[in-house]
C-alpha cells in the first residue's frame, strides 16, 4: 500500500518526544507507580480545569464508581442516565447495588433529553428513591446543562457528569466537568489527551474529595508511596476502609502532563476537522451532519445517513468504507439493546426510539490531531463516493 491507499485508523493517540523524554525521566527516577509525578499531574489538570481538587485514577469507569461511593449510593437507589452511551456508566450504578433508569436523548443531539428527565421525575419520583443524575455529553457536545443543574438544585439530587468526551471543552456555563457535584474524564487511548489508560475526577467539595482519595488505593488512611523511598516516610498505615485499586502510575502520569500541555492545540485542530467535514457533507440530503454546540470538545464526529434516501444500509456503508482503507466505529449501541441489560429490565428496542433511530443511523469518521489533509481528503472522498453511487434518485 502507499499514502494513498494506507489504512486510516479510526484513532490514534497523538505523542511526540515530549511524553517519550517524559517517560524516560520516570523509568529513571527509581520510581513507576503512584508518586510525585502523579500529584503534579493533579495539581496541573485542577488548575487547567479551574476545580478546587483533582483526583488521578486509573479509568474514567473507575472515577465514576468512586464518586457514586463517595456520594453513599447503595441498594434500591436510583440514578438517572442515559442508554445512549458506554456500559460503564450504568455498569458503575449496578457495582453499587444501585439501579440506572435510563431516559431517552433528544432529538437536537445524541445528549440525554432534558424534557424525558423531568417526565422521569414526574412519574418515578414518588415511587423510587432517585439520588442524583449522570449526564454524558457523548462526543464532547455539551449537555444542556443549564436545564440539568436547575433539576438537580430543585430536587436535591447530586449530579456527575460523564465528561469522558468532553475535555476541554469550556461553555458558556463554564468548564465542562466542573459544573455537577463530580465531573469525570477520561485519558483511554481514543480519547482527546491520552495516558493509555487513565481518568481524572474534579470536584470542588473537599469532604469528596478525600472519600475518593481514600477509597481509590486500599482504603489506606495516608498517601504512602513514598514509605520506600524516603529515609524520614513511616512504614506503618491504616487501612480504615474496604477500598480499591484505582490509582494512576507515575509512567502514566509523566504522559499525561505532557498532553495536558497540547490539549488546547489538538482541539484547534478536530475543530478544523470538523469544520472541514462539516463542508463537505451538509449539502447531501442522505447525510445528516452532528450539531454545532457551544464549548463543543470534537471527541467524535458523528455523521449520520438518511436510511430512505440510500439503496444501503449503515453497516453496509461502514463496509464499503472498510474497502476504500477508512476506518470508523459506531457510537453508541444503546445499552438496552445489550443482552445483560436487557435481561435484567426487561427492555425492547423502542423503549427508547431517539437513541435507536440514532443507532441505526450513526457512522463515527476519524478526528485525531495527526491526520493529514491528505488523510481528510480521502475520507471525504470516501463519504461522498459511496453516498453518491447509492442515492436513491
Amino acid at each position: 500500500m502507499n499514502q494513498n491507499t494506507d489504512f486510516i485508523p479510526f484513532a490514534r493517540p497523538c505523542l511526540g518526544v515530549e511524553e517519550e523524554e517524559a517517560v524516560i525521566q520516570v523509568l529513571r527516577s527509581g520510581w513507576l507507580t503512584t508518586g510525585g509525578v502523579t500529584k503534579s499531574f493533579e495539581e496541573e489538570f485542577a488548575r487547567f480545569c479551574g476545580s478546587k481538587f483533582a483526583l488521578a485514577v486509573n479509568s474514567a469507569t473507575a472515577g465514576l464508581h468512586l464518586s457514586l461511593e463517595a456520594l453513599g449510593v447503595g441498594p434500591d437507589d436510583w440514578v438517572i442516565t442515559t442508554p445512549y452511551t458506554f456500559t460503564s456508566t450504568a455498569a458503575v450504578v449496578k457495582h453499587l447495588g444501585a439501579n440506572p433508569l435510563f431516559v431517552d436523548i433528544e432529538k437536537e443531539s445524541f445528549n440525554i433529553s432534558v424534557q424525558r428527565i423531568e417526565e422521569a421525575l414526574h412519574k418515578h419520583g414518588g415511587s423510587k428513591r432517585i439520588r442524583g443524575i449522570l449526564p454524558v455529553h457523548v462526543a464532547g457536545h455539551p449537555c444542556r446543562m443549564d436545564h440539568i443543574m436547575s433539576l438537580a438544585e430543585e430536587r436535591g439530587l447530586f449530579l456527575v457528569e460523564d465528561a469522558a468526551h468532553a475535555f476541554p471543552s469550556r461553555s458558556s456555563w463554564g468548564f465542562i466537568g466542573t459544573l455537577g457535584t463530580l465531573g469525570v474524564y477520561s485519558f483511554y487511548a481514543t480519547k482527546t489527551i491520552t495516558t493509555g489508560e487513565g481518568g481524572m475526577v474534579v470536584t470542588n467539595k473537599e469532604e469528596l474529595a478525600r472519600r475518593i482519595s481514600l477509597m481509590r488505593l486500599h482504603g489506606i488512611d495516608r498517601e504512602i508511596w513514598n514509605r520506600y523511598t524516603s529515609p524520614t516516610a513511616s512504614w506503618q498505615y491504616s487501612v480504615v476502609e474496604p477500598g480499591f485499586k484505582y490509582n494512576l502510575t507515575d509512567l502514566a502520569s509523566a504522559i499525561g502532563r505532557a498532553q495536558l500541555r497540547k490539549a488546547d492545540r489538538f482541539l484547534e485542530k478536530r475543530k478544523a476537522i470538523a469544520r472541514i467535514y462539516t463542508q463537505h457533507f451538509q449539502d447531501r440530503s442522505y447525510l445528516t451532519i452532528p450539531p454545532e454546540a457551544d464549548g463543543h470538545a470534537w471527541h467524535l464526529y458523528l455523521l449520520r445517513i438518511v436510511p430512505h434516501k440510500l439503496r444501503i444500509t449503515r453497516d453496509e456503508y461502514i463496509e464499503k468504507l472498510r474497502e476504500k482503507g477508512i476506518g470508523t466505529s459506531v457510537h453508541f449501541i444503546p445499552l438496552h439493546l445489550h443482552p445483560y441489560w436487557k435481561r435484567t429490565y426487561g427492555f425492547e428496542p423502542e423503549d427508547f426510539p431517539e437513541a435507536l433511530k440514532k443507532y441505526r443511523e450513526v457512522i463515527s469518521l476519524p478526528i485525531y490531531p495527526s491526520l493529514t489533509e491528505s488523510h481528510i481528503e480521502r475520507i471525504i472522498q470516501a463519504v461522498l463516493q459511496i453516498g453518491d453511487a447509492h442515492y436513491k434518485q
